[in-house]
């Protein structure tokens, strides 16, 4: 069995969005609460472990849940809390870890290979752990493993509220006995899939020679053999708060038309709030730029609640372009930058409840995915043409997209 030799913490707020609700009313405590699924046509974002005694989870529409849990408290979310308690957090392993990643709002992987020899890495999660809940109220659990695969493995069984380390060399004696569900990222499709080859436990996953499971299931098949032996390479990302995604457009003829302008920043934040939910990302941070006829360059910027939802960002960038522009003034260029970029995740987007919304950005975005960005716009959009987005997500490449453009026969050379 080949285990790299490297120290890594994965931190995870149990029940995170319940925890919050509970810290704002501790009458809670104790009882089944539901966040998310208010109405029947809602969809369950988080849950208390007392209401999982009752079959409710998360992603389950609003209406099962009621009927499961009908004595069950259920509240609406809210996102300011969430995203204010999640910063809480974040701040405090900033200032604390050597190396960390934010995986998702709730969610995150500290590097700490190389600290046993100065303070022992068990004892300083603790402390870390220890800390967090201090000055937060929040409970949180924590595993210890050589990969950011097993110690989420590791989160998982020490919750709720609770630590384990699964100690170097005991990794396989960790795994054997686990279902393969407990396989990160193995879902219900091909868990079923392998239960009907008789293959229910890690121990007889691993049984399976390496070729079977790659004609079966391919570049599968070998993620499946790796992970039966606790094999994962993944490194922990450095957490960036710069990470960010823009998209600007340079206009032909200069000008002060506000509701053109209005209507030239409503399509860009559109198509970069596309990307966003694309790259599967939430943004906590949104900047406006205006560059004006004599080249004098403005922005304004206002963190908000993480979020990829179209509706909410176009009104918060329609409300800082309100207060930053001059309308006296003839405008060259206007652009939108999303940053502070964490990991989206199913319990976030589904908190709000709008399973209307929420089934319309799936449904524009698979459209969007397979016929191009152009061939689906809100009704107020216009296509702008020559659009120059910037990513700086992950390490990816910066890309420029240039589009055929239908407000102007002569598009101005992007700027540099």
């Amino acid at each position: 069995m080949s285990i790299e030799g490297r120290t890594i913490l994965h931190m995870d707020l149990d029940s995170f969005f319940v925890s919050v609700e509970r810290l704002k009313d501790p009458s809670l405590l104790g009882k089944p609460v539901i966040v998310g699924g208010v109405g029947h046509r809602g969809v369950v974002s988080s849950c208390s472990y007392e209401a999982r005694k009752y079959g409710v989870h998360s992603a389950m529409p609003g209406g099962k849940a009621h009927s499961l849990c009908p004595h069950g408290i259920f509240l609406p979310g809210d996102s300011a809390a969430y995203s204010k308690y999640s910063r809480m957090v974040t701040q405090i392993i900033a200032d604390t870890a050597p190396l960390f990643e934010k995986a998702s709002i709730d969610e995150f992987y500290v590097d700490l290979t190389g600290m046993d020899k100065y303070f022992g890495s068990y004892k300083w999660s603790s402390e870390l752990r220890q800390k967090i809940i201090a000055e937060t109220g929040l409970p949180i659990s924590f595993g210890l493993s050589v990969n950011k695969m097993l110690a989420k493995m590791a989160t998982n069984d020490a919750k709720p509220n609770g630590q384990l380390m699964i100690e170097r060399g005991k990794e396989q004696d960790f795994l054997d006995p686990k279902p393969v569900s407990k396989i990160p990222f193995v879902g219900e499709k091909l868990c079923e899939s392998l239960n009907k080859m008789k293959v229910f436990s890690i121990y007889e996953l691993r049984q399976m020679p390496i070729e079977n499971l790659i004609k079966i299931y391919g570049k599968t098949g070998t993620m499946l053999w790796n992970r039966a032996r606790g094999i994962s390479h993944s490194p922990v990302a450095n957490f960036r708060e710069e990470k960010s995604i823009s998209v600007e457009r340079t206009f032909d003829t200069d000008t002060n038309d506000i509701d053109f302008l209005q209507s030239a920043l409503f399509v860009l934040t559109e198509k970069l709030s596309y990307d966003l939910r694309k790259l599967n990302r939430l943004t906590s941070c949104i900047t406006v730029k205006v560059r004006y006829d004599d080249f004098t360059t403005t922005s304004r910027q206002h963190t908000v609640d993480y979020s990829l939802s179209s509706k909410y960002l176009i009104e918060t960038g329609a409300t800082l372009f309100k207060d930053l522009y001059d309308t006296s003034r003839q405008v060259r260029l206007i652009g939108i930058r999303f940053s502070q970029l964490i990991h989206s995740n199913t319990q976030f987007e589904l908190f709000n409840d709008r399973e209307e919304e929420n089934n319309l950005y799936k449904a524009i975005d698979a459209v969007k995915g397979k016929y191009g960005t152009n061939k689906l716009i809100l009704a107020r959009g216009i296509d702008l043409g020559n659009v120059k987005r910037n990513r700086d997500v992950q390490g990816e490449m910066k890309e420029q997209v240039n589009r055929e453009t239908s407000i102007s026969s002569k598009p101005r050379k992007e700027e540099k």
